[in-house]
């Protein structure tokens, strides 16, 4: 059986406490982490890669060329093809994109897509974010779409996504699984949705004084059951 700790978590372009952000994303331990608002302009690639030498990690794929997301891996985590791409801009909102990877771990592949979207127009976002991963990953590879949503579960775009496979944190959460924010939490629009075949075995949003003071947000870490 292969397991695959993935964690979920919007840094608020490291505004508040990149230390805290780097100790968080350790003491989580994932194999994988997508990251959301990640550093996006002056030296965005040399703060990137500090925050994934504070955490502990790699960094696989991302940055301003995915709209601010990253993918960071662990080494025990191959990587097999990686792809940026950016999805279409709303008025108003920032640049958004996908940061995708195919990994490989205990010689069981899989791709990752890690993602921020507006809070309008998420169904057309959501339809270039599966059409950029069908043309990416190979046919037959289980995939997991994982970020700041925003929107709640009741909302089209989350739907959208968990009609697709699976919303983790629905399949076999504890708590409440409030994300946002960290002074009244009272929202989960941060989420993992594992594609068909892969199962969910736990999904917790974390609270810890480290993530108090880190990020406007709390992360959110699953346990995936990789087919095969």
């Amino acid at each position: 059986m292969t397991v695959l700790r993935l964690l979920t978590y919007n840094v608020r372009s490291l505004r508040d406490d990149d230390a805290a952000v780097g100790r968080v994303i350790r003491a989580a331990n994932p194999h994988v982490a997508c990251i959301q608002e990640a550093p996006r302009f002056f030296r965005w690639r040399s703060k990137c890669a500090g925050l994934a030498r504070r955490a502990g990690m790699v960094l696989v794929t991302g940055g301003r060329d995915a709209g601010a997301n990253l993918v960071l891996s662990t080494l025990g985590v191959d990587v097999v093809s990686t792809r940026d791409v950016l999805l279409s801009r709303n008025r108003g909102y920032h640049q958004r994109g996908v940061a995708m990877a195919v990994l490989r771990l205990d010689g069981v592949e899989f791709a990752v897509v890690g993602t921020h979207l507006d809070g309008a127009s998420q169904v057309h976002q959501i339809g270039e974010l599966h059409r950029a991963l069908s043309a990416f990953a190979p046919a037959g590879r289980p995939a997991i779409v994982a970020g700041d949503i925003n929107a709640s579960p009741t909302m089209p775009g989350w739907q959208e996504l968990a009609g697709r496979g699976s919303d983790a944190f629905a399949v076999a959460g504890t708590g409440d699984g409030f994300t946002s924010n960290v002074t009244a939490l009272t929202r989960r629009i941060d989420g993992i949705f594992p594609g068909a075949g892969i199962k969910v075995l736990s999904a917790q949003a974390i609270d810890t004084p480290d993530v108090r003071i880190a990020s406007d947000h709390l992360p959110v870490l699953a346990e995936l059951e990789l087919p095969g």
